[in-house]
């Protein structure tokens, strides 16, 4: 039975990922010329169902893009108030005064969002000036032409079968077609992982360094509610042998924006970083805002904190890499919305400068110039030594002498540290279980504290099950034959959604991918110690649907 052919459609501009960054590029290229032809494709089942960040947004970006956001009704509405960093103990805190925080780190002028709801904003404005936004469309291929440049992707192929052949329903999707196509997926994105690898765009650059990002939402009792409150900890429960630190932040309707981040270039193979964060909220400054409250929503994803040295040349041959996909999060900050606007705006710049000369197809160095030169290589060259900081001399050496970095980039422009190295990817950081101890985790209570499989079903996460697995083995002998007796097999610790399992069979043990669990974190394509787990995308839609992460 042949398969159907594909239709095709061409555009001026194909972006995929209608996050921050996509969604900048595109309402800036229909400012420019509102005759260029633009598309925006997401995986998600709308615009904002698989956007999670903190989110505590800077609005540079925002004030570039759009300068009367504030006359708009954007869903921007609760300004910082107060700032605070802890260094916390198992049953106690010290403040770290604002004052000895370098300049760059003062959030006054931010604001506390949900970025789910940003993202829905900004498609609104985005569609108003003519730009065609499609959700639900999954890009699963690329499309090169013989010149070996992007010509376009794959998008909407449903109805596969669970060993990849077509089914009864099968729809082969569409070629989408344009002059250029950018790539906005955020951190590890599978089309993008493949375009750095395809054409060595990290040759030259240091390895990008990444984290795990858990988050919930809570309602709490008015008397324990702070609007506007941003707070920041480090220290207890990871300790100071693993890098990593929450957040806490006070929005309106009594709402808290709960979670925590656990750099993935930990050593210790036992090490649970979703029991991390359930632990952590057992602290006394942090159970006494929650602990009268309801949970009302949870999510997870990776996030860049690679920096300057890790970004890859981000224009090559009929595309660009935006936001995360070039990883642009401010690491001390743990701000990166506002880089990626910043990066979609110089994009679209760059596109339309081109397209007005009659190119196509080439590769568009002004932008990759205008990342590194402008307001997102300022914004990351002054911490670009916190990341390699934390994992040299750990998070209390790396606050303190991270900290003297920043201040001597920000007084003097340079540091006598130069640029440091990350060295070691995250799945080469992890070392053998034996050379660690294991470590005892309390069992959840139920009110402050959660299993997996339980806090999964806050993320409204489904995939149809007839589909086949998006999460690929190069070789499915390598989770039992090498990783199990070498590393304990981490996967059933890293992921954050309970989707890897090793069960016991008649013939011995079993690796089980539970993949209508995932939350598309993409911890399990980073950390994984032998790299053999691939990360793809399942049918458009799938996945979590988060309300306003």
């Amino acid at each position: 039975m042949s398969q159907p052919e594909r239709e095709s459609m061409e555009f001026d501009v194909v972006i995929v990922g209608a996050g921050p960054a996509g969604l900048s590029a595109a309402i800036r290229l229909k400012q420019l010329d509102p005759e260029c032809n633009v598309v925006v494709l997401e995986k998600g089942s709308e615009v904002g169902a698989h956007i999670l960040s903190g989110a505590v947004l800077d609005p540079s970006g925002l004030d570039r893009l759009l300068p009367d956001w504030r006359e708009m009704d954007a869903p921007i509405t609760v300004p910082v108030k107060k700032d605070r960093f802890y260094m916390l103990g198992e049953g106690g805190a010290i403040r770290i005064p604002n004052w000895i925080m370098p300049p760059l780190m003062n959030n006054h002028g931010n604001y506390i969002v949900s970025m789910g709801n940003v993202c829905r904003w900004l498609a609104e404005q985005a569609e108003a000036l003519g730009v065609e936004v499609f959700p639900g469309f999954a890009c699963s291929q690329l499309i090169w032409g013989e010149d070996g440049a992007l010509k376009g992707v794959i998008a909407g192929e449903f109805g596969l079968n669970p060993d990849g052949t077509p089914g009864d329903s099968y729809e082969p999707g569409m070629e989408l077609l344009g002059k250029y196509v950018f790539l906005s997926e955020g951190a590890r994105g599978s089309l993008s992982k493949e375009v750095i690898g395809r054409l060595g765009l990290a040759e030259g650059h240091e390895p990008q360094k990444y984290g795990l990002g858990m988050k919930e939402i809570w309602e709490v009792p008015e008397d324990v509610h702070d609007e506007g409150l941003v707070l920041h900890t480090m220290g207890w429960p990871l300790g100071f042998s693993a890098s990593g630190g929450s957040f806490m932040y006070h929005l309106d309707n009594r709402q808290v924006y709960v979670g925590y981040i656990v750099d993935l270039n930990y050593r210790n193979p036992h090490l649970y970083p979703y029991a991390e964060f359930q632990r952590f909220k057992h602290h006394p400054m942090i159970r006494r805002v929650l602990e009268r409250g309801k949970r009302v929503a949870y999510g997870a994803r990776a996030v860049t904190k690679g920096g300057w040295q890790s970004i890859p040349t981000s224009a090559f041959p009929g595309g660009a890499l935006l936001g995360c996909s070039s990883g642009l999060v401010n690491l001390p900050r743990i701000k990166g919305n506002h880089n990626a606007m910043h990066s979609g705006i110089a994009a679209a710049e760059a596109a339309h400068a081109a397209l007005a000369a009659g190119r196509s197809g080439d590769t568009l160095v002004d932008y990759d110039e205008a990342l590194r030169k402008g307001p997102v290589g300022k914004d990351l060259s002054k911490v670009r030594n916190v990341a390699p900081l934390n994992a040299k001399l750990g998070p209390l050496g790396g606050l303190l002498v991270g900290g003297a970095d920043m201040w001597c980039r920000t007084l003097f422009g340079g540091s006598p540290l130069g640029t440091l190295k990350h060295g070691k990817t995250d799945a080469e950081a992890t070392e053998p279980a034996e050379k660690h101890k294991p470590i005892e985790y309390p069992k959840p209570d139920g009110k402050l504290s959660f299993d997996r499989l339980t806090n999964v079903a806050f993320s409204a996460t489904n995939h149809e099950e007839s589909q086949p697995c998006h999460l690929r083995l190069a070789d499915p002998s390598v989770p039992i034959a090498h990783n199990l007796p070498i590393y304990g097999e981490p996967a059933r610790l890293y992921c954050p959604a309970g989707v890897y399992e090793v069960v016991e069979d008649e013939g011995g043990p079993k690796f089980v991918i539970n993949f209508q669990n995932c939350v598309h974190c993409k911890t399990c394509d980073i950390k994984d110690p032998a790299q053999n787990i691939k990360w793809t995308v399942p049918q458009g839609g799938d996945g979590p649907n988060y309300p306003n992460m």
